[in-house]
């Protein structure tokens, strides 16, 4: 049995593993080129699909660099090399781009199918350590992620290399995602069920009481009135409109404690005599991230939902948008 490594070999060690790695990184920096670029212009000019298929480690990294691709607003996904020979090659059209990724370059599954893919009449955009492999010469556009040395002491396990490869697949998609003009809401999109995609989609319409299950009482009510609809409707609150649902007040359930404080009768006393006309409103079509900056701005709880006409259409609270994952 090996002697147990001391803490501050263990420290040392890993921190020798990240410089190799961020040294790995700043390499790619230093050679990018016009190679680059026309990669970049390779995979814009596709109108299918960018497959990327990879082995092993490098199959793992492929998997990741279509998943970033397919979400920055590249379409794409993952293709198993060996798969490919059994028949999931018919997922490539002349249409798709294939992205092929080996450190070597010379990977047999990879390799095996380039003549195949090139038949179709696909281009083939490969990323290896080694320019001079089969994979780089067959490419349409190479890109070289080779580096000095392996993260791994024995500088046999895949380590600085697939980091390598997944930065410069960072790279490839943040470039093409730029280029194609891809904003947050697109994002979003792809994301719907994300903290960003609710923030960027989620309107007030989507989580707000409508209806009967907004709290709303006339102005002439008593007290014990308003309190049975602010217990019935559950949202700490009550809207006191007119008969054309036009907003006259509100009354919450910090005016019931300054009321109550006050000795007031709750079964003489009308609402409209302790209801304040200073109440925020929002309205439906505005995202639930805004209401939200409404509601913590203004250190309150709920908010009414108005038309354009200023008539009480919804009402809303702070849990509203907390079971939505907006805090």
């Amino acid at each position: 049995m090996p002697d147990k490594l001391t803490n501050d070999e263990l420290l040392a060690l890993a921190s020798d593993v990240l410089a190799i790695e961020a040294r790995a990184i700043d390499a790619l920096r230093e050679r990018l080129n016009e190679d680059f670029v026309a990669a970049c212009e390779l995979c814009l000019q596709t109108t299918g699909r960018i497959v990327v298929s990879g082995m092993g480690k490098s199959g793992h990294v492929s998997n990741k660099i279509a998943a970033t691709l397919a979400s920055t607003g590249t379409p794409a996904f993952f293709m198993h090399p060996a798969e490919a020979s059994h028949g999931d090659l018919g997922m490539i059209t002349s249409q798709d781009l294939l992205l092929a990724i080996s450190y070597s370059g010379e990977t047999k599954e990879v390799v095996t199918i380039l003549p195949v893919v090139k038949r179709m009449g696909a281009k083939l955009l490969s990323i290896t350590g080694n320019p001079k492999s089969t994979m780089a010469q067959a490419a349409d556009v190479h890109l070289d992620i080779s580096v000095a040395e392996e993260a791994c002491p024995l500088n046999l396990a895949p380590t600085a290399s697939t980091t390598a490869t997944l930065a410069m697949g960072d790279a490839l998609a943040v470039a093409l995602l730029k280029s194609r003009g891809f904003t947050a809401e697109d994002f979003a999109r792809s994301h719907p069920s994300g903290t960003l995609g609710k923030r960027l989609l989620l309107r007030v319409s989507d989580v707000m009481r409508s209806g009967d299950r907004v709290p709303a009482v006339k102005a002439d009510v008593s007290l014990r009135d308003g309190l049975m609809e602010m217990t019935d409707k559950g949202l700490g609150m009550t809207a006191i409109v007119d008969d054309n649902l036009t907003i006259k007040g509100i009354f919450t359930d910090g005016d019931l404690r300054r009321t109550l404080d006050s000795g007031a009768d709750i079964h003489k006393t009308k609402i409209r005599d302790v209801m304040h006309t200073d109440c925020k409103t929002t309205t439906a079509d505005i995202l639930a991230a805004e209401a939200l900056h409404i509601l913590e701005e203004n250190k309150i709880t709920s908010l009414l939902v108005v038309d354009e006409d200023g008539k009480l259409v919804g009402a809303l609270n702070i849990h509203d948008l907390f079971r939505e994952g907006l805090m």
